[in-house]
């Protein structure tokens, strides 16, 4: 989805819905107090955060299971539940459509090899039948269904500080926090009550290649004001913009109609949006590499080794 203006501040809309966010965040605390988390025979490290979407979760927990493989840990396995995907699971996310296993699925696989599964204690058996020796699981830090032996928690902007619908907060940030092993910081807000470790980390768009270039962008993500940023700080000369909701699954015509409007200019789209087109819709369009770098790797390390 794309994250409503309104969440951006406590106006009036926002103080309305209020109420709903306070039932939103006591059903998440009930769900965490009441569950009976199966744990499996390999450790899991759940990359999560507090918000709907937006805080580069999906780069973050590439950038730890790149780490893991460094260490050699053995056989790293990524565990999603495939958002925006048809797919019950688990299964093997390999060359399927993003329609039926998801977007972010699709990039996890590039890296690792990655289970698609809502039901979390299934894929997870399911990964260590396939061989895993250690699991990252993408999201899932509201997710009590499966135990984790590390929970990192990225943290970026917070809005307006309320729980949906009020705001983007999935949980009161005391209440998220209270489970977090440590956060992977996306900026230098305070964290109330967290004194774990706090690892501060970037995504660093490459965007050399589009350095005094014409570009026009498009992206269907969290935050999409972030990547027309990027590449304007990569030098590109951004003549114009268009941006869809989270998990936006393109059309012939839409892809059509955005060739028309770049005119000259080359289409820029982000990894996530580019593994959601088909083959034909591809052609001609660029992407936008995106790299998660962290300012203390070897205090993550450290966490990592633990496990």
């Amino acid at each position: 989805m794309r994250a409503p203006e309104f969440w951006k501040n406590r106006g009036p809309l926002a103080q309305l819905l209020r109420p709903l966010g306070w039932l939103y965040g006591m059903s998440v605390a009930w769900k965490a107090a009441t569950a009976r988390p199966y744990k499996c025979a390999v450790p899991v490290i759940c990359v999560g955060n507090l918000t709907a979407g937006g805080s580069g979760k999906t780069p973050i927990a590439m950038a730890v299971a790149v780490l893991l493989q460094n260490r050699g840990a053995g056989d790293v396995f990524f565990l999603t539940r495939g958002y925006g995907g048809s797919a019950e699971g688990p299964l093997l996310v390999s060359r399927q459509p993003s329609v039926m296993v998801g977007d972010e699925g699709l990039m996890l696989a590039r890296i690792a090899p990655t289970v698609m599964a809502k039901n979390r204690p299934a894929g997870a058996l399911f990964a260590i039948r396939q061989g895993a020796s250690v699991i990252v699981m993408d999201d899932g830090h509201q997710n009590f269904t499966l135990a984790k032996n590390l929970s990192l928690v990225v943290v970026d902007d917070l809005g307006n500080g309320l729980m949906i619908p009020a705001g983007p907060l999935r949980e009161k940030v005391t209440q998220g926090l209270a489970r977090a092993d440590a956060v992977i910081a996306m900026n230098d807000d305070p964290l109330p009550g967290f004194t774990g470790p706090v690892i501060r980390a970037r995504l660093v768009a490459d965007g050399a290649a589009f350095a005094g270039r014409r570009v026009f962008a498009f992206a269907g993500i969290g935050r999409p004001e972030k990547f027309a940023a990027s590449l304007k700080e990569s030098g590109a000369i951004v003549t114009g913009a268009k941006f869809f909701p989270d998990h936006h699954a393109y059309g012939d015509a839409e892809i059509a109609r955005l060739r028309t409007l770049a005119g000259d200019a080359t289409l820029v789209t982000t990894e996530k949006d580019f593994v959601r087109l088909d083959a034909a819709q591809r052609q001609g369009i660029a992407v936008l590499p995106v790299t998660a770098m962290f300012d203390q790797p070897q205090l993550l390390d450290r966490i990592l080794a633990g496990v």
